[in-house]
């Protein structure tokens, strides 16, 4: 929200009450209650009428220091968001005071207040970190008209007839509450959840409302309300509804957050190092669940608007297997169901008779779990409509009636998960769909929930719900799939998400276009994510919307198998690879053996964001942050610390360009050739290749070649790379079994004297190889049964 007309100017009609004084001071256990004035008290009249604002300044774990600003106190509105849900808080807190200030410390960071006039400075060890200012927090009084651009009030949610046919006369005044944030010279802001646009935030305004808006507009499906800097901290703002960010956009050299309502909280969070702040980030809002590793492996789809019947299934799995392409998880895209019924949860008869015994069949024969498609949004014309509808599981309009509009299905409403019966009917759904065979589910849509006139079962704020919704979803139908196979056993593929939402994985970045300006939007879309506490991302392979031209579809299948989850998915044209010439399963099988290879790594990455909340695929800035021209770099990623991926996105023949920071670097495809950087490569990728550069010190385990499926025993038949170590440097990495968070042993090795030395240094590693690579060359000698050490020399 922008209430200002240039920096000086309030808009016609805005009134601004700014925290300008502390009047008093009370110490509170893990930080201090403040009175602020909206005036300057000069004398006793002065504190007569104005608001005064109740700001508490606290540490609620180490490394963290809260603000939350009220105006008018009251019991907060519902829901809200779940805090340490996973991993209890650390208490970690010092208060100290001056005749004029007071100072809350934890974990290396310092918040220092000043009484007059009043302000707050964030400080790190070595430096000012950002501060609020003056007449940096505020309640506005702003006329409704204003607010007409927001993304709650602009929504088709809003504005359809179906959906708001009564809207009634707005309010003449919205109040908000608003906090500012200083950006020093240099520092760039990045995340507020799965964003398509400039993956630097600065300059832009952004709203925290999920929105079904595709990949190509500033809408997003995922939006969280949470950022992060290339200046050591991140900020989190605790409010669950529609949060509006300015960002260096209305004030240039400052962040403006704003809600609705009387209360406003955010957290500051210290770290030294991006992965640090993304630790104690999800230590608040929630690690990412552990997977189990058949999720890692290759889905493919029916696509959306093609032919689902049992013989194009078992045709493309066929094909698959027969080009060493195997499929791990067949999803069943919407048509599952009978059209215009979405949801039933009954599989068409026309086109799957006796779905039980198929579903058990293409298991058998195929080695693929089973995922169908579903979302919360019940047709009219679903022969369940009507239960719901009796049950009073629907979401409902404000004289009673079940809210609903055509778009999507005729008639259709939305499930209410606020109703604790609504949530066991829509489960015991799902469970029957489980006892027929299925593994997993596409957990679609959950983001045009309404918020105009409507009313939800436990009276929850329909404002605050909007964006909560996602992750209520998600949560139901992954606590569903972990009480039918167990803990590290359950997976969702959705699309929809708030803060939060990252211990529910896996999510896809949504309806992409086939081109390379939307492949490159699904990236920058991907570590907006994963900069904002997700540890997994995926994306419909190829695009989702029109049919890729083959060259696209291989550059596209190269990006999405060195992503942490690859699923071949469009709308009216399948993602088989033949359908882009022979060649392109060739290249889908070099891609797909690789990553099946580099499964202990990955596993291994998903247990680091399992239990630190670390993302898998990563931006640039957040491995080499002290390195300033990886800050700006959207174009290419880290897989994990070790590996550099630079997916193309020109035409074939065009020459790619991608950055490769200090160190020697290694291809990790063609290990003859290295690089040394800081240096800017440029070149013409073949279309079968991927740049995949290895990182100077990195031990990389792999399982052996052809294995076929990315569920195996990563502790037996390791190949055990090692890259360019250091005289005297010691490496030493974990080799998980596959099976949940279990640690099978850890692989050391070491340089010294020209001689290098790996061994298994604890546990159970079968040794199968041992490759030493530097300068272009390479080293190798294989192990035998039992070995657990072996040496090179160089």
């Amino acid at each position: 929200m922008r209430f200002n007309d240039g920096f000086w100017l309030l808009k016609s009609g805005v009134k601004a009450y700014y925290g300008l004084q502390v009047v008093q001071c009370f110490e509170d256990g893990d930080g201090y209650n403040l009175r602020v004035s909206t005036k300057t008290i000069r004398h006793r009249g002065d504190t007569l009428a104005g608001p005064v604002l109740n700001i508490r300044v606290y540490s609620p774990t180490e490394g963290v220091i809260g603000v939350k600003i009220e105006h008018f106190k009251h019991i907060d509105p519902t829901p809200h968001f779940e805090l340490f849900p996973d991993d209890p808080p650390v208490p970690s807190v010092s208060l100290s005071k001056t005749e004029s200030s007071w100072t809350v410390t934890t974990g290396g960071l310092s918040a220092e207040i000043a009484q007059n006039p009043y302000a707050i400075t964030f400080r790190s060890p070595t430096r000012t970190l950002t501060s609020a200012g003056y007449r940096h927090q505020a309640v506005y009084d702003v006329p409704y008209k204003w607010t007409l651009r927001s993304a709650s009030n602009s929504s088709c949610l809003a504005n359809d007839f179906s959906s708001n046919p009564q809207p009634g006369l707005p309010p003449e005044t919205v109040r908000y509450m608003h906090s500012e944030l200083n950006i020093s010279p240099g520092e760039l802001i990045y995340g507020l959840g799965e964003q398509f646009g400039p993956f630097v935030k600065n300059g832009q305004s952004v709203s925290i409302w999920n929105q079904d808006g595709g990949t190509s507009s500033e809408e997003a499906y995922k939006c969280v309300p949470f950022y992060i800097t290339n200046r050591n901290y991140g900020v989190f703002v605790n409010h669950p509804g529609e949060v509006e960010f300015e960002v260096g956009s209305e004030k240039v050299s400052r962040v403006g957050a704003s809600a609705a309502g009387e209360s406003l909280e955010y957290f500051i969070i210290y770290g030294p190092t991006p992965l640090e702040i993304l630790e104690r980030y999800t230590r608040i809002t929630g690690r990412p669940a552990l997977l189990p590793s058949w999720t890692f492996g290759l889905w493919l789809s029916t696509s959306f608007l093609t032919s689902y019947d049992e013989k194009t299934v078992s045709g493309f799995l066929e094909g698959m297997q027969t080009r060493n392409c195997p499929v791990r998880v067949f999803h069943l895209d919407c048509f599952w169901m009978k059209q215009y019924e979405w949801c039933s949860f009954t599989f068409d008869p026309d086109n799957f008779p006796n779905p039980k015994a198929y579903l058990s069949e293409i298991k058998q024969k195929y080695g693929v779990k089973i995922c169908v498609w579903i979302n919360p949004y019940i047709s009219q014309l679903s022969p369940i409509f009507q239960e719901a509808l009796r049950g009073g599981y629907l979401i409902k309009r404000k004289d009673g009636t079940p809210w609903q509009w055509d778009l999507w299905q005729p008639g259709l409403g939305v499930v209410d998960l606020t109703n604790p019966d609504a949530r066991k009917w829509y489960e015991a759904k799902l469970d029957a769909l489980i006892d027929l065979g299925v593994d997993t589910f596409k957990t679609d849509f959950g983001e045009r929930i309404p918020h105009a006139n409507v009313v939800f079962h436990d009276g929850s704020d329909p404002m605050r719900v909007h964006n909560v919704y996602s992750v209520l979803y998600n949560e139901m139908v992954f606590r569903l799939l972990e009480r039918r196979f167990g803990r590290g056993e359950a997976v969702v593929f959705a699309r929809s998400a708030s803060a939060g939402g990252q211990r529910f994985p896996v999510h896809w970045g949504g309806d992409c276009e086939s081109t390379f300006e939307a492949m490159a939007e699904t990236l920058r879309g991907g570590l907006s994510l994963t900069a904002s506490g997700f540890a997994f991302a995926s994306h419909d392979i190829g695009g989702f919307e029109g049919h890729p031209p083959s060259e696209i579809y291989h550059r596209w299948v190269a990006y999405g198998l060195f992503s942490s989850h690859s699923r071949l998915h469009g709308s009216m044209s399948y993602r088989v690879p033949w359908q882009y010439g022979e060649a392109a399963a060739t290249y889908m099988a070099k891609f797909l053996d690789a990553k099946h290879r580099l499964m202990p790594y990955l596993y291994n990455l998903a247990l680091q964001g399992h239990f630190r909340g670390h993302p898998v695929q990563r931006a640039m800035f957040i491995e080499f942050l002290d390195d300033r021209t990886t800050h700006y770099l959207d174009r290419q990623y880290m897989f994990g610390p070790s590996l550099l991926v630079a997916p193309v996105f020109v035409p074939d023949g065009e020459e790619s360009e991608y950055y490769l920071p200090a160190g020697r670097w290694t291809s990790f495809f063609h290990p003859s050739r290295t690089q040394v950087g800081p240096t800017w490569v440029k070149e013409v990728v073949p279309i079968d290749e991927l740049p995949v550069w290895v990182r100077q010190g990195s031990v990389l385990c792999l399982g052996p070649s052809g294995v076929g499926r990315p569920d195996y025993d990563f502790a037996q038949n390791v190949t055990v790379e090692v890259y360019e170590l250091d005289e005297g440097q010691v490496v030493q990495v974990e080799v998980p079994t596959g099976k949940g968070a279990a640690i099978a042993g850890s692989v050391e090795a070491t340089l010294k004297g020209g001689e290098v030395r790996v061994s298994v240094a604890s546990g159970q590693v079968g040794l199968a190889s041992v490759s030493y690579l530097a300068n272009g060359q390479v080293w190798m000698a294989n192990a035998a049964k039992d070995q657990k050490e072996v040496f090179l020399k160089l």
